[in-house]
């Protein structure tokens, strides 16, 4: 478990910093008014597309170590078109057109099912903190593709759909770390 917890914690994180480095350098970037992609291309290109590509890369690595230690298929397949979806996502900003619509698509929808999916293995309350950011992103998703942005404009929403799963992941990160301790001080009070 603390191999997982440090493997999308530590994406997730260094995803979230990442998308803040490169909203500071865009020139006239908004938040609002620009797609998060729109920081894929041009002088933030490397910071995003590489920063994007990590957490997808992480987020496939823990799915593996998450399989291994709850046994748990439905999550690991689950995880595995997120993280494959965010690496596509670097590796086709979006100007690769209709191949970054599909990857930026698969990882909203599955990342959101993800976050729901995880409260099979979590502890409460945060299994029911997963599901509730899964199902804000998701309906964030619906939202997004009918047009309506509730005033935040494009890019407002589309963090809708996003920021829910990224706190999600390091939420997750970090509960499996801590269920990680928790596991090795019991067995070490049995001894």
């Amino acid at each position: 478990m603390k191999v997982a917890g440090t493997l999308l914690f530590s994406g997730a994180v260094q995803f979230l910093l990442g998308l803040i480095i490169a909203e500071a350098l865009y020139p006239n970037y908004s938040v609002s008014g620009n797609y998060i992609s729109d920081l894929g291309v041009g002088s933030t290109a490397l910071i995003f597309n590489s920063s994007v590509f990590v957490l997808g890369l992480l987020a496939v690595a823990g799915a593996y170590f998450i399989r291994e230690a709850f046994k748990s298929n439905f999550l690991f397949i689950i995880l595995i078109p997120t993280g494959i979806g965010a690496m596509m996502v670097g590796l086709f900003p979006e100007t690769a057109g209709v191949m970054h619509t599909i990857a930026s698509l698969v990882t909203f929808l599955f990342g959101g099912l993800a976050a729901i999916v995880s409260y099979k293995v979590e502890k409460s309350p945060f299994s029911y903190l997963s599901v509730v950011l899964g199902a804000m992103g998701l309906v964030a998703l619906g939202l997004f593709a009918s047009g309506n942005y509730l005033g935040l404009g494009v890019g407002g929403m589309e963090r809708m759909i996003a920021h829910p799963v990224l706190l999600w992941a390091v939420g997750f990160g970090a509960h499996l770390l801590g269920s990680s301790r928790d596991t090795s001080s019991a067995a070490k009070a049995q001894n």
